[in-house]
């Protein structure tokens, strides 16, 4: 199986780099990861649950960074063992280009996998390794670029609202309700309510009565006898409530 894509991310090369090397970082990104640990500065252990198609398994590996080239390259050479469900293994050759303030991630994977996994065939495999290298990188995005400018702009836009709500209580200061006004209006409110009410009954009724014709049409159920007495228990139940 052969794998290959790119990633702008709105972030320096040495930040990237950094991020990629960063076991919590990775943790944190890799879909379905339980854990994560750094060994040594090139090696890596790690306990994954994956799903593809049918097959969910808990994987079990190390990862070992090769051919580095800081900040410029690396190589990923990993195997994961999922029991019965088959084994995993490949590399992936990572490298980060400079685009002005910007940084270009570009990967191309060369893996295999055996057991129960083979079987499932390499389109189902291909596609469920694209969703999840697009949910890592999703996440690694957010995280590069900073994840603490959205709560900055909520809490701006929070700040906006407060202001604007400070601004509307404001200019109704000193402003009294006519005790008179609100009662007409209260009382005007409970005289309408039940022609509202019987107008939505009303709308209610039709479309039982609409449905019920069409249903006795195609003999559904009983045909025309059956659905004029649900029809009638209905009405009754309609009634019950308005009362």
């Amino acid at each position: 199986m052969d794998l290959v894509g790119e990633y702008r991310l709105l972030a320096g090369r040495g930040v990237v780099w950094s991020a990629l090397n960063d076991a919590d970082v990775l943790r944190r990104c890799i879909p379905g990861c339980q854990s994560l640990e750094k060994l040594s500065d090139r090696e890596m252990s790690a306990t994954v649950v994956a799903k593809i198609g049918p097959v969910k398994a808990t994987f079990k590996g190390a990862v070992t960074l090769e051919n580095m080239v800081p900040p410029e390259s690396y190589t990923i050479v990993g195997e994961g063992k999922g029991g019965v469900a088959g084994f995993a293994k490949g590399s992936a050759d990572v490298s980060l280009a400079e685009d002005g303030d910007a940084t270009v991630l570009s990967y191309s994977v060369k893996a295999q996998v055996g057991g129960k996994l083979a079987q499932l065939g390499s389109r189902l495999i291909v596609s469920t390794s694209r969703k999840m290298a697009d949910e890592f990188f999703g996440k690694f995005k957010e995280i590069v670029e900073g994840d603490g400018a959205a709560p900055d702009a909520d809490a701006s836009g929070g700040d906006a609202s407060a202001a604007s709500s400070g601004e509307a209580s404001s200019s109704f200061a000193g402003v009294e309700l006519d005790a008179g006004l609100a009662e007409e209006a209260k009382t005007q409110a409970l005289s309408d309510a039940p022609h509202r009410v019987g107008e939505a009954v009303s709308e209610a009724v039709h479309e039982v009565e609409t449905e019920v014709e069409s249903a006795a049409g195609r003999g559904f159920l009983g045909g025309p006898v059956v659905w004029g007495l649900a029809a009638l228990g209905v009405v009754i139940v309609v009634l019950a409530l308005m009362s």
